[in-house]
């Protein structure tokens, strides 16, 4: 008792049962595996308990994943250590492809101990409020964009080619309706496409106007603001950012910022690719390393990237750093 005073709970987390594993302190310290307990917050409040009589000090970890952070709540509530591990960075041997629960909690167990896991951040639950509202505005969008695909193929098959510059805009929706088509059939599903463009873009709508109306009571209101200085940026776009984000201030220097979404700066673009990053200093940002010291999770990193590649990236010459390769 005296000589493992402290332990390291990993915990295999799924829908209906978590597998839960015990590493004592020490090299040589005891690992057990402890089964598995149902999900619910009475089974993880008695195991617990039961650890919390043995133990003098409890760290308790699982991977990040689709079960949320009620259980790191639960376990901080209860006054006890709690790690969410970025499961990109959880080490892994070579060859080692058998997975069960058992190893898995045993697993994060061990690594716990060594001290070999990444945590993620963990937003607080308004929080993970406003990133659930943006995230379903982006899934909205997208939703979106699909009707609206399936609207021009279906035009681009009858031969139907649209006079204007501007798709999708008040005067484009007209000469849509406006279209008199051969067969009725066709015509019905012209109609049940064009509802379904409407009826996306109104549940955009009231998706953005859901954000614009929560933003003053958000903890982050006057960064989004901050935000909105930058060229390009609007009210939804800095949500979205900072949803994924979250306090800016947590980050020590604009690199850990970049690490922490997956972006980086090249520092040698190969020759071949030197003249696209000169033309699109977009292009020459994203994608070109990864940096995991703030990992966000591979959801978040999408999000963002997805966010910032809407807006228009228009550098001023004489504002704007020149780029390895570009000419005076």
């Amino acid at each position: 008792m005296d000589q493992h005073s402290r332990a390291f709970v990993g915990i295999d987390t799924s829908k209906l049962r978590n597998a839960v594993a015990v590493a004592e302190d020490g090299r040589g310290g005891d690992v057990r595996y402890l089964g598995e307990i149902d999900t619910t917050e009475a089974a993880t409040r008695k195991l617990v308990t039961k650890l919390a009589a043995k133990y003098r000090q409890l760290t308790f970890c699982y991977e990040a994943g689709p079960t949320g952070y009620g259980l790191y709540r639960l376990i901080r509530k209860l006054g006890h250590d709690c790690i969410v591990a970025a499961p990109s960075l959880i080490p892994k041997k070579p060859g080692d492809r058998v997975k069960t629960n058992r190893r898995d909690a045993v697993g994060l167990a061990k690594l716990s101990r060594a001290g070999d896991l990444t945590a993620v951040w963990v937003p607080d639950e308004r929080h993970e409020a406003m990133r659930d509202l943006s995230r379903a505005r982006e899934a909205a969008r997208k939703d979106l964009k699909g009707k609206r695909q399936q609207v021009s193929s279906f035009m681009l098959r009858l031969g139907r080619h649209y006079p204007g510059k501007k798709t999708w805009g008040p005067a484009h929706m007209n000469w849509l309706m406006l279209q008199k088509l051969e067969h009725r059939e066709q015509r019905i599903a012209l109609e049940e496409l064009l509802g379904a463009v409407r009826q996306e873009s109104e549940r955009v709508e009231r998706l953005e106007q859901a954000i614009r109306d929560a933003v003053p009571e958000w903890s982050l209101a006057e960064l989004v603001t901050a935000l909105q200085a930058m060229r390009g940026v609007d009210l939804v776009a800095a949500v979205t950012v900072l949803a994924e984000i979250g306090d800016l201030s947590r980050f020590q220097n604009p690199r850990e910022l970049m690490g922490g979404i997956s972006v980086s700066y090249p520092l040698k673009a190969p020759p071949a690719t030197r003249s696209t990053a000169a033309a699109s200093p977009r292009l020459a940002m994203v994608g070109r390393g990864v940096s995991w010291s703030k990992p966000l999770g591979a959801i978040g990193i999408l999000h963002v990237l997805a966010a910032t590649s809407r807006q228009r990236w228009r550098p001023h010459r004489g504002r704007c750093a020149r780029l390895p390769g570009q000419r005076k």
